[in-house]
């Protein structure tokens, strides 16, 4: 499926990705920790380092300090190794940067001559750098100074004889490691950065899947494809997996609701055809006999009687069909039903009875003894009873044996109403519940059993049906004793149900 992307309005921020979001994060986070990371480390290098080139020179300065000896004293002990490898001074060197420099000064800072050497260029520029050695004696801590753009720590002593002894080592080879240091450290850490932002695009790239796969699942259900459904990841994430499971029963929703939707507009359109096209019949009938009756062409009173007869017969199968279609439509609303404990044992022998009279060479067998209470409307479960005992009566020969009986078990009342005859086909019993509908196209309105389910349901019960093609039709109702009132859908042609 080709995605398709909306670019941002004008005047709007720029959409971002969250993809890049989070990449972005992850590559500042550790940006900043690779800092802060590499400016301790690169302080705690130079501390280190300064504090050994300190503790070379002031122990140098207290070794010279506490010898006591005169810079003369210090001449004829030239030949000392000792002392030569302590000092190791820069006598007669005139490079640029040397890495220590050993320095001797007169009261007014001054370098004067050590060894018999005079002193070298260093020393000059080490003397100078240093200006009044007095203030540099009296600090106990080596100091920083520059000498030709290079930087030395530099301390000092006096000699027995008042000489100045400055001593110097230079920090310039620590500042190239600490560079050094630095330069590795930011080579180490940008390429840190590199494979983090890598790692990170295509894990939520992977983690981002799911929600991906959601898109598409949106956007194919927009373009009508409503059986589309999130899948599941192979390593999906609890919030995910939660937000996954929300949106395919949102969309189980809303596809249920849409299929209910199309078919309670399929069925409207139906009943209203259905409707019209019986309500046509009788009219047509009745049309006609009054258009025989204004021409005149009923002047026998024997015709005028039967004419009469038929639209009397016409309007009163009207009658009966608006009377029905009133029922469904209130069942349809939701009615509120008059409950009151009702014995159904009384009324299915009331049932048989009206049988027995209305039809005396039927076979009837009742098993209805004592009485059995329901909490439900009495007026409603006698048209359901009515219109059972309307369709074994309509539908079936006349010699045909019919069962009625009520029990209680489990804590619901069941009753049923049997008979031995034709029985239905597997296609007719699919829709015996459909209004309008009527097997093989026999008598009656079709809107019978419609009416027994919409009872049943407001009650909170349910009706099934048991039948085959010559084995008989078995009608069995299921009330709960204690009935709590419950919606009534619109009857589908997918559920079963006697026919009417």
């Amino acid at each position: 499926m080709t995605r398709r992307t909306r670019l941002p309005r004008p005047g709007r921020p720029r959409v971002r990705s969250l993809r890049a979001q989070l990449t972005l994060a992850n590559v500042v986070l550790l940006a900043l920790g690779i800092v802060a990371a590499t400016a301790v480390s690169v302080l705690g290098m130079r501390y280190y380092l300064l504090d050994q080139i300190d503790t070379e020179l002031v122990r140098t300065r207290d070794s010279l300090g506490g010898s006591e000896l005169t810079l003369r004293q210090i001449d004829s002990l030239s030949a000392l190794s000792f002392f030569r490898d302590r000092v190791e001074p820069e006598w007669n060197q005139d490079e640029n940067d040397p890495d220590s420099v050993f320095a001797a000064v007169d009261r007014e800072g001054e370098p004067v001559p050590v060894f018999g050497f005079a002193p070298s260029r260093a020393q000059r520029d080490l003397a100078d750098a240093v200006g009044d050695p007095d203030a540099l004696i009296g600090d106990p801590e080596p100091r920083d100074v520059t000498v030709r753009g290079s930087t030395y720590r530099v301390t000092a002593t006096r000699l027995a004889d008042g000489t100045g002894v400055l001593i110097a080592g230079s920090t310039e080879p620590l500042h190239e490691g600490v560079a050094k240091a630095v330069r590795f450290d930011l080579a180490i850490g940008t390429l840190l950065l590199l494979v983090l932002a890598c790692l990170t695009m295509f894990g939520v790239r992977r983690r981002m899947r799911p929600l991906e796969d959601m898109v598409e699942t949106s956007s194919a259900i927009a373009e009508g494809d409503l059986t589309r459904r999130v899948p599941s990841s192979c390593d999906p994430t609890l919030e995910v997996e939660q937000l996954r499971l929300a949106l395919n029963s949102m969309l189980q929703q809303v596809e249920s609701a849409y299929r209910t939707r199309e078919r309670s507009a399929a069925q409207l359109r139906r009943f209203v055809a259905d409707a019209s096209h019986e309500l046509r019949t009788p009219l047509a009938a009745i049309r006609g006999y009054l258009q025989l009756y204004e021409r005149g062409m009923l002047r026998d009173p024997t015709e005028r009687k039967r004419a009469w007869d038929r639209m009397m017969t016409e309007s009163d199968r009207m009658g009966r069909l608006v009377d029905e279609l009133l029922v469904l439509a209130r069942l349809d609303q939701r009615p509120e039903l008059r409950l009151r404990n009702v014995d159904v044992c009384r009324l299915v022998r009331d049932a048989a009875q009206d049988l027995r009279v209305q039809q005396p060479d039927r076979p009837v067998r009742v098993d209805a003894d004592g009485a059995v209470l329901v909490h439900a409307d009495e007026a409603g479960l006698r048209q359901v009873l009515g219109n059972l005992v309307g369709n074994v009566r309509t539908h079936t020969p006349a010699d045909v044996p019919v069962r009625l009986g009520v029990a209680r078990s489990d804590g619901a009342v069941r009753l049923w109403v049997a008979d031995e005859g034709p029985g239905l086909a597997p296609d007719d019993a699919a829709r015996v519940f459909d209004r309008f509908f009527r097997a093989g196209g026999g008598a009656g309105s079709g809107l019978g059993m419609a009416i027994v389910q919409g009872v049943v349901r407001a009650h909170g019960g349910e009706v099934t049906v048991d039948t085959a093609r010559g084995e008989g039709l078995a009608v069995r109702v299921t009330l709960p004793a204690t009935t709590t009132p419950q919606a009534v859908p619109t009857p589908r042609a997918e559920e079963t149900a006697p026919t009417g």
